[in-house]
């Protein structure tokens, strides 16, 4: 197992920044408004010899008006338990604060390793500030400058040593295998008070991340490891991702980003729905989003003990599938399940379904059956060209998958035929629903793509090479 490095301080000292520039990316939301990180958020870390992972936790200490705050201490709590190594963010602009005095004494009670880390260091005159840190107590400091980048390699140096993760040891052969395993990456989306992290707490059997009544709790897209029925996956709890009109903090405009940056990463998207209150325009646009990345998905239908709880469960299933598959019938493709994360019902029908997809996703239809398949259709569609008297001819067919190396890879099925660009997108759809009848392929979108050569001109010019890679639109496709 990676070894784990946890940053705790008090607010607004820097915590996400440097766990930003350890983790290489921006995953925590950096903002100069004290409380913005609630959950602890991993990722890892790979500037040094070795991987391990980092911990981002709330500001320890805080004294804001959020009324999630003591969750956020209970979480930071756990971050400390957990930790094989603590990184103590401090401000060096500031100074020492009664937070830092009273957190540095809780830390030294800890028997695990401790790190000063004194921040916004930027400057020759601010570094030597660092000085007046040395009487909290601790042997370990490293000035830095997280937002400048500066006295990271040397942070990450001592961390290395300090974890004894020097390359060539057995631990070390360890996290080489953990950084070729490849998890399924599941991007847990849909807009706020879904039960999105509800479903994740569910799914681990305990409160992994912070769950409440108000809208828009979860701000950063955090990775969870967990593994179940001996299959690997990295959980991606979101921010829900709400109407644009209602957008109005600069944190919320950068927790949707986050999360539709989290749909495009994703192996699979797993969009969810309040089924009892129905599903809105919102979920559709999502939905849409997930279409035009061309992701996998399962549409998860929360809440379903609160869907006409005193019907049959046959008669509840067939109305709800119904329902579901009016609302959202350009993602025909996609499973439906009903669960109820509140009571952690029918968790493992989710994760059966993912394991379908996946499955479904690794096998591919044969040329010669995808070209019989074709053309069958076509000959009995002697209206392939639309109003053109003249008839459209299939000259080969292939499968070729985009992402060839990805968990669930998406198949991109290519027609080589006369008069590509002639092809309608109708058709193209028509032609999509037949291969799904011999291959279904539950959960995976496909990519049809036309690509042949065009008539000569009557002034008997040369021919000319065309290539269509017609990508249906959702709002054409609603309209349609």
């Amino acid at each position: 197992m990676l070894k784990t490095v946890a940053i705790v301080g008090r607010p607004n000292v820097g915590k996400s920044a440097l766990f930003n520039r350890l983790a290489g990316m921006n995953i925590s939301i950096v903002h100069d408004k004290p409380g913005v990180t609630r959950d602890r958020i991993v990722a890892e870390c790979r500037r040094g010899p070795q991987v391990f992972e980092i911990m981002d936790t709330g500001g320890i200490g805080a004294n804001t008006d959020d009324i999630l705050t003591d969750q956020v201490q209970i979480e930071a709590a756990i971050a400390l338990d957990v930790a094989d190594l603590l990184l103590f963010v401090v401000d060096v602009v500031d100074g020492i604060t009664t937070i830092d005095q009273a957190l540095a004494g809780e830390l030294r009670k800890t028997s695990k390793p401790v790190i000063l880390v004194c921040n916004k260091a930027d400057s020759p005159k601010r570094k030597m500030g660092g000085a007046e840190f040395s009487r909290l107590g601790f042997k370990e400091q490293v000035e830095v400058s997280a937002a400048h980048g500066l006295g990271i390699n040397e942070l990450v140096s001592v961390v290395s040593e300090k974890l004894d993760l020097q390359a060539g040891d057995d631990e070390g052969e360890t996290v080489e295998l953990e950084r070729n395993a490849r998890p399924l990456k599941l991007a847990i989306v849909g807009r706020p008070n879904a039960g999105k992290s509800s479903i994740i707490n569910a799914v681990l059997g305990k409160k992994r991340s912070i769950v409440s009544e108000v809208a828009g709790t979860t701000r950063d897209s955090l990775d969870i490891r967990c593994t179940i029925n001996k299959h690997d996956y990295i959980l991606i709890d979101t921010a829900g991702i709400r109407k644009q009109a209602k957008i109005d903090e600069p944190v919320e405009i950068f927790s949707i980003n986050q999360a539709i940056k989290s749909i495009k990463r994703a192996d699979l998207c797993l969009l969810v729905i309040d089924c009892a209150e129905g599903a809105k325009m919102q979920d559709r646009k999502i939905a849409q989003i997930i279409l035009e990345e061309q992701k996998p998905c399962i549409l998860v239908m929360n809440k379903y003990d609160l869907y006409h709880p005193y019907g049959s469960q046959k008669d509840r299933i067939e109305e709800l599938t119904e329902k579901i598959r009016r609302e959202f019938f350009f993602l025909s493709y996609a499973p439906i399940v009903a669960v109820s994360a509140k009571n952690a019902m029918y968790m493992d029908k989710l994760f059966k379904a993912v394991e379908r997809v996946r499955r479904g996703a690794q096998t591919r239809i044969g040329t010669g059956e995808l070209n019989r398949i074709l053309s069958r259709a076509i000959a009995n569609s002697p209206t392939s060209m639309g109003n053109s008297p003249i008839a459209f001819k299939l000259l080969y067919a292939t499968q070729v998958n985009k992402s060839e190396n990805s968990v669930i890879p998406v198949p991109h099925f290519v027609l080589f035929a006369n008069r590509a660009t002639k092809m309608q997108d109708s058709y193209l759809r028509h032609l999509e629903k037949v291969i799904r009848a011999e291959w279904p392929a539950e959960g995976v979108p496909f990519r049809m793509s036309v690509r042949g050569k065009e008539a000569k001109s009557k002034q008997g010019g040369s021919q000319r090479k065309s290539t269509r890679n017609p990508k249906a639109e959702p709002d054409e496709l609603e309209e349609g």
